[in-house]
């Protein structure tokens, strides 16, 4: 939670407002985004927030392969279905690995 409350902090002082944190999709298999944001031009931004003490196998970065992005965008889907017409939207990255790395468009929904 530290590097949550750490992105979290990085991201509002950029000038974004937090929605929702720790999203998840119900039932079993779902996804979880980390942070819903929303820039002040409206789009709303999924984060994942990834922490690790070291650059060994990668850093924090290399943790979030296919299978993770799939599940990010499955909850991000099911979030923006409750919305009436949904917002220019974007997935966004926050590593914290000492210091804090904000990677807009990280990845996308295809």
């Amino acid at each position: 939670m530290a590097a949550e409350d750490h992105a979290l902090a990085h991201l509002q002082a950029a000038g974004l407002r937090l929605l929702e944190r720790n999203y998840r999709t119900p039932g079993r298999g779902g996804g979880e985004i980390d942070l819903v944001m929303r820039e002040p031009d409206g789009t709303v931004v999924f984060v994942e927030v990834r922490s690790r003490s070291g650059r060994a196998f990668g850093g924090a970065g290399a943790s979030i392969g296919a299978t993770k992005q799939r599940r990010i965008v499955f909850a991000a889907r099911h979030y923006l279905m409750r919305l009436g017409a949904p917002p220019p939207c974007r997935f966004d990255v926050v590593l914290v690995e000492g210091r804090v790395e904000w990677i807009r468009a990280a990845f996308d929904a295809a």
